[in-house]
């Protein structure tokens, strides 16, 4: 595997800042890095099943992106009906049925922008939150079904997403995976490694994909801990010169330092 770069995943960062950006804003308008150009928008069914706004796709001469946001209802990841695993692909191993409803829904859109993008591009996967889970289950399935067979990903606050048999399917198709964690983030640790179902009794296995990069920040809450912004600002940093010559040349673009 590659090595973690500060530079990538302070840039990363700012980009699944945008995904909430686009969230909010109804017309689902968004800051857009220089240089980079929009492909698509994601757009799937939440957990309540409602088609909502996921992320998006970017290029540029080199490189190509697919954002996911995630959610602000962790609650609803680990209900009984959708911690239950189920096959992602054949042969693949079992992953959480929620968090592969909701990418099983956007599947059909994300390949059509990724068909208008030349291969020869590097793909970069990423996500926050819930949009970490999805960000994984679309590079495995970006890496073993499209063209774009090697995609780097870096997900922040991820959640663990499937069973020992999916990591080990999911390293043996996505060779850089990077997964950012704040060691006070409650998302970064659920579900736990055995998950077992109060009402029913039934027992689950979830493990962590890709390499680990631990953050230690403590914002004095628990959404502080956990949002993109908090990440982001940790992130910087590390290199505060390059974080404000990005910021500098993207106005609107990086969360605030401040």
């Amino acid at each position: 595997m590659g090595e973690f770069n500060d530079r990538t995943a302070i840039f990363l960062a700012a980009v699944c800042s945008q995904t909430y950006a686009q969230w909010n804003d109804p017309d689902g308008a968004f800051a857009i890095p220089r240089s980079y150009e929009p492909v698509g928008e994601i757009r799937a069914r939440s957990l309540l099943g409602d088609t909502e706004k996921f992320g998006f796709v970017l290029q540029s001469d080199t490189h190509a992106i697919v954002a996911f946001r995630g959610t602000s209802s962790t609650s609803d990841w680990l209900s009984d009906a959708l911690a239950v695993q189920v096959e992602f692909a054949p042969g693949s191993g079992l992953t959480h049925r929620g968090f592969t409803g909701i990418y099983s829904s956007a599947r059909k859109g994300i390949h059509a922008c990724l068909e208008r993008i030349s291969p020869d591009k590097t793909l970069y996967v990423t996500g926050h939150s819930l949009g970490g889970a999805l960000a994984t289950l679309c590079a495995f399935d970006a890496a073993s079904g499209t063209e774009f067979r090697h995609p780097v990903v870096y997900t922040f606050a991820a959640p663990r997403v499937g069973d020992p048999d999916f990591v080990a399917a999911y390293g043996g198709q996505v060779a850089r995976s990077f997964r950012v964690y704040n060691e006070f983030d409650v998302v970064s640790h659920l579900p736990p490694p055995t998950l077992t179902l109060p009402k029913s009794g039934r027992t689950f296995d979830y493990k962590h994909v890709g390499q680990g990069e631990q953050l230690v920040f403590h914002s004095g809450s628990v959404p502080g801990n956990h949002a993109i912004g908090s990440y982001y600002r940790d992130l910087a940093a590390r290199d505060p010169l390059f974080a404000r010559r990005l910021s500098a040349l993207n106005p609107g673009f990086c969360p605030d330092l401040t």
